[in-house]
């Protein structure tokens, strides 16, 4: 799955996702500090999901009405980055299908997946 890594995700979680055989552009070894719309046009332009664990992404994605290839927002505070890896990697590999074009919120034991029409 070609992703879009936010700055704010564990570089951990990030070298996980490629050693999974994830292609993974990491915004923290690209382009520190960028906003938060031109990181969604990094991952619109390289028709990637955008992992993220900044809730902002669903204001753009939905209150802005901002088209995106998917946005998958982590919400795994206080867990060991080895964890967090270890749960967005399964998410990731039950629902790969799915969270193309959504917005989908990972959380302990759980993932929400999240459909609007733009």
């Amino acid at each position: 799955m070609n992703l879009v890594a936010d700055e704010n995700l564990d570089r951990t979680v990030i070298e996980r996702l490629r050693e999974a055989g994830h292609v993974v552009w990491a915004i923290v070894e690209m382009a520190p500090g960028i906003s938060d719309d031109d990181v969604l046009s990094l991952a619109n332009r390289e028709e990637a999901t955008l992992i993220t664990e900044d809730k902002d992404f669903g204001e753009l994605a939905f209150r802005r009405r901002l088209i995106h290839r998917g946005v998958l927002l982590v919400r795994l505070v206080g867990l060991p980055a080895m964890t967090k890896a270890s749960v967005i990697l399964e998410a990731i590999a039950a629902h790969e299908s799915e969270l193309t074009g959504a917005f989908a919120v990972v959380s302990p034991g759980q993932l929400r997946i999240r459909r609007e029409e733009f």
